[in-house]
């Protein structure tokens, strides 16, 4: 209610600053009978919904007028986690407590490990966790090539690729099962497909959550930075009328790219190994240049996913080339962002079209994996 409550006065009076928000809807929101921190976190999230209604319309988006219907309970202060269980002031010296599984208690039993905030719902309960990390000194870089149905991780000397077919038999299934219903109520409709699209997602993250824990479970054993390209807007290559038939562009915009970057680098960070992220034009022509001799590969039709080398003569991974030359070229921004911060000595070659970047600080492979060694 108090979180409704500063929604409609920030509409009133066109407010989306967090301070003028919290001026505003103090005289409604002193009126509560209930700790002061939960009044605090009720205009912050207020706030939050309308920075994002803000965003939706400047993009040309049309969006309704927001109104919080989930009840839940966030509070940033107040709060305790003791003898296994989440104590939460109700007002009054009166608590309420919420008692917490065996994993999140391994956690929290970390001493590095601070427990900012909490969210509570009817459902569901969220811990906002902090901890201090520092960073590992790497080595060598690893260049990760996302694709379709594996992930190519590696460098010069080692690449390995992680086997995702069972993403693409996933979304594929669920996509059949959806399209199956002949119900005509198109609510109930709604309803059970979101349902199977909840359970696509939820196994999909987990078998992203084995790969990129094994692949940092890696890096860190090796002590190698991890390097990503951007392929911002490869969506775009994707749209009804480029010429391409339903059934591929539903099984190329089904792929969670983004997914498996999100969950490799807060594993990183949270371990603290560094990861580098690569410009659009630092990363052009990492699939089709030979690693070795930096001249344009050629495809060969014949065999899907191998380019020829004409100087070198050698027939190679079009996703083994892009993870062995984003590993160089990461390596060459990671050595340059050491060498400005004066971590190491010497000269560093000096390249035009590379900036210097800061350095960002800071699951199990399937049974099908290639490893390639040169």
């Amino acid at each position: 209610m108090m979180v409704n409550d500063c929604i409609e006065i920030g509409l009133s009076y066109d407010v989306k600053a967090l301070k003028r928000l919290s001026v505003l809807s103090w005289p409604r929101r002193r009126k509560y009978d209930c700790p002061s921190y939960y009044k605090t976190s009720a205009v912050s999230r207020a706030a939050g919904i309308l920075a994002a209604r803000s965003k939706s319309l400047r993009r040309g988006q049309p969006t309704k007028n927001p109104y919080s219907l989930k009840p839940q309970i966030t509070a940033y202060q107040g709060f305790k986690i003791r003898d296994g269980a989440l104590r939460i002031p109700v007002g009054k010296r009166s608590f309420q407590y919420v008692p917490l599984t065996s994993h999140t208690v391994s956690v929290l039993s970390d001493h590095a490990v601070t427990v900012r905030s909490f969210t509570l719902t009817p459902t569901s309960l969220s811990l906002c966790i902090s901890k201090e990390v520092h960073e590992v000194e790497c080595t060598e870089t690893i260049g990760v090539d996302r694709n379709l149905r594996n992930l190519t991780i590696g460098n010069g000397s080692r690449v390995v690729q992680y086997d995702l077919s069972d993403t693409v038999r996933i979304a594929e299934k669920t996509v059949e099962i959806i399209g199956s219903f002949k119900r005509n109520d198109y609510r109930i409709r709604k309803k059970i497909a979101s349902k199977y699209g909840l359970r696509r997602r939820n196994r999909t993250q987990h078998l992203l959550h084995k790969q990129t824990r094994r692949i940092v479970a890696e890096a860190l054993e090796r002590k190698q930075a991890i390097v990503f390209e951007n392929i911002e807007g490869i969506r775009r290559l994707h749209r009804r009328g480029n010429g391409q038939g339903p059934t591929y562009r539903g099984r190329m915009n089904g792929w969670s790219f983004s997914e498996a970057q999100r969950q490799l680098e807060y594993k990183a960070r949270w371990v603290g190994l560094p990861v580098i992220r690569l410009s659009r034009r630092e990363t052009r022509g990492t699939s089709v240049t030979c690693p070795q001799c930096g001249e344009r590969l050629q495809e060969d039709k014949r065999i899907k996913r191998k380019l020829w080398c004409g100087e070198c003569r050698l027939m190679m991974d079009r996703d083994v080339v892009a993870a062995v030359n984003l590993s160089r070229r990461g390596r060459l921004r990671f050595d340059r962002s050491r060498a400005q911060n004066g971590l190491e000595g010497g000269a560093v070659e000096a390249v035009k079209w590379n900036p210097t970047p800061t350095v960002i600080l800071r699951v199990d492979a399937s049974k099908s994996i290639q490893e390639t060694q040169s």
